[in-house]
Order: structure tokens, then sequence, then C-alpha cells
């Protein structure tokens, strides 16, 4: 992998799903610049899940493949890939018992250890939203007993949005990759109780 394969990667975006889709839903992740870094289109009616981020809008240039292990997603791991070098770069599981009060994710290295977690805001606030869905999460990024980044939902109640910083944490702590992984699942499978 070479240095300018990470380029299009930073600590800074800004996450948007599409108002409107045909047939699934589509979000954008924006770099510091407002400059579009990646595009998603999620295909509707899928038993098993399987996301592919593209580098462009007209989907030629695939660089993430997130799939599921297997159907449904209540507790679902995700194993993500480079798609340009077919490298495993680790999964993402959704802690599905826990995620019904607090939603909450592993970060799971590509050795297969755990290796963090991605958690929703405080857990009062948390029961509270699922009755007030309008108010915005936050979701706490941490690798080991360090503070990572921080994952926060703007308040707007038409379109789901996050503001993502990883700047707390190194590339060689946090494989940039996956930080745009945990993102897309948050907008997808998070995002699907907006």
């Amino acid at each position: 992998m070479t240095s300018t394969a990470l380029t299009r990667y930073s600590d800074r975006y800004v996450a948007k799903k599409a108002l409107f889709a045909f047939l699934g839903a589509a979000f954008r992740i924006y770099g510091p610049e407002g400059n579009l870094r990646f595009f998603i289109k999620q295909k509707a009616f899928k038993l098993k899940e399987e996301i592919t981020v593209f580098s462009d809008e007209a989907q030629t240039d695939p660089v993430l493949g997130i799939q599921a292990r297997g159907i449904g997603d209540f507790m679902g791991t995700y194993d993500v890939t480079d798609k340009k070098t077919g490298e495993t770069l680790g999964a993402m599981r959704r802690e599905g018992l826990k995620s019904m009060l607090r939603d909450e994710w592993t970060i799971i290295g590509a050795d297969g250890i755990d290796i963090g977690k991605v958690k929703e805001d405080g857990s009062a606030l948390a029961l509270l939203r699922r009755f007030f869905p309008i108010i915005p999460q936050s979701f706490h990024v941490s690798l080991g007993d360090k503070h990572a980044g921080v994952i926060k939902q703007r308040f707007n109640p038409f379109q789901l949005a996050y503001d993502v910083d990883y700047s707390a944490a190194s590339a060689d702590e946090l494989d940039p990759r996956m930080g745009v992984a945990a993102v897309v699942l948050l907008l997808a499978i998070e995002g699907r109780q907006q």
C-alpha cells in the first residue's frame, strides 16, 4: 500500500444521508474542505448486507467493501476489505442486545482481535432518544482505554448527518479506512432507526 492510497482519508469528515434515493439509500462523505471523498449507494431488499464505498459518485472507483457475515443485522458482524488490494482490514460487530438501549459497535482488527468501541453517549440520553428520535446522537470512539474520536449527529429532522472527528487517534492506532467503515455502518444500519 503506497502512501498515496490513503490520501483521500482524513481525520475529519461530514457524512450525510441523501434526502431521496430510489430503491435504497445513498450516503456522501465529505472532507474538511467540503469536497466529496466517498459515495455509497446501499441497495434495498438485500438479505445479506453488502456495501461498496466508492471514491466517486459515478461509482467507477470502489475503495472499500463492507459485507455482513450473516443474514440480518441485529448482532451482525461486518467484514471490511480494501477493494484495491483485497486486504482484509478488520470488522465491525454490532452489539445487538446492548444496542437495544444504547447503540454499541466493537472494532475488530485485521488479526481478529477486538481493538476498540463505538458507543452512543450516555445511557439515559440514549433511552430518551428511543422515544424522541429527534434528539441527536453522539458516538464516542475508543481504542482500548484511549479516546480516539467522536461522531456527532447534527440536529436536522429531515436529513441524517454526522460530524466526524478522529483527530485524537493516529493512523497507526486506527486504520483510517476502518474509521470510514464505522461511519458508513452508522449511516446505513443505525440510520434505519431515523
